[in-house]
């Protein structure tokens, strides 16, 4: 199944939902960075609620920004989404390993630990958009609900989950956002409480052979649910020798004149997707030219 998000209303409209399948996304996320499980499962959570919140922006250039700084191993995750659900993101940490948790699943409050969550959103304006919450368990999808509830004052529920196969290869990801709108009435609210505190884990439900839209059926089976659309998703970085370029020459004519004193190419390698990008002394003669500072 390719990775893809379901978006869809129910209740006439009082609540709006997305469900996402994103095994191929984590997956290569896993491959790029040579994460631990424990770290796939972090990035892949994060990955997965930054494609469905890209996904839920409305201008075409409008991206998405999910940071944690955290005292857990991990120490940071990062991931950027457009609405177009383009997601990338980068673990400080890739390699943490830690045993299981008193439940025997892989331990992503452990190595996430307490923090802050900023959510920035980039709309084209001024400044973009940035709210921060306190981590509430470090297990991501908590951290979202209160953040949603606290930053965006819209109830929400947030269940996102990795699988991961005996070899350390994804077996199953994936997520679903559900939130209320302000006119939603009790008994709806009642009624999407009662299914979700019956409900399954999002990758049992998955692993099962179930699709995004059989997820939203078994969450809002019985509320109407109308499925409005579904829009692929991908693991993509949109770094370019170029970029790269505009980077070097933005740190000031000073310090590129100290690069070129030292002698010696210069690599940077990018977070998000590990490409490398090799500047020789000519390189940065030119960069010194066009630097203005």
């Amino acid at each position: 199944m390719k990775d893809y998000i379901v978006r869809a209303t129910a209740a006439n409209a009082q609540i709006r939902a997305f469900a996402m399948t994103s095994r191929e996304l984590v997956e290569q996320a896993r491959a790029i960075h040579d994460l631990s499980p424990v770290i796939t499962a972090a990035l892949g959570r994060l990955l997965t609620a930054g494609a469905m919140m890209g996904s839920m922006l409305k201008g075409e250039k409008d991206t998405l920004t999910l940071q944690i700084h955290c005292d857990g191993q991990v120490r940071g995750l990062a991931v950027t989404a457009d609405s177009r659900a383009n997601v990338k993101g980068t673990a400080l940490e890739p390699q943490v390993m830690l045993p299981p948790n008193a439940l025997g699943k892989l331990d992503v409050g452990g190595a996430v630990g307490t923090g802050i969550l900023s959510v920035i959103k980039d709309m084209g304006l001024k400044e973009p958009y940035v709210g921060q919450t306190q981590l509430q368990t470090g297990e991501i999808a908590e951290d979202l609900t209160y953040y949603f509830a606290t930053s965006e004052q819209v109830p929400s529920a947030v269940g996102l989950g990795v699988l991961m196969e005996k070899d350390n290869t994804v077996r199953q990801a994936g997520g679903f956002i559900i939130q209320l709108m302000p006119f939603a009435e009790d008994e709806t609210i009642n009624a999407l409480e009662e299914k979700l505190k019956t409900m399954d884990s999002v990758t049992n439900i998955l692993d099962s052979g179930s699709t995004p839209e059989q997820l939203l059926e078994l969450l809002l089976g019985g509320l109407g649910l109308e499925i409005n659309d579904t829009i692929p998703a991908q693991y993509y970085c949109d770094c370019s020798r170029e970029r790269v370029e505009r980077a070097i020459i933005s740190i000031g004519r000073k310090d590129i004149q100290e690069m070129i004193n030292d002698g010696k190419p210069v690599e940077v390698r990018c977070q998000f997707c590990n490409r490398l990008y090799d500047f020789d002394i000519n390189d940065l003669q030119k960069m010194l030219q066009d630097a203005v500072v």
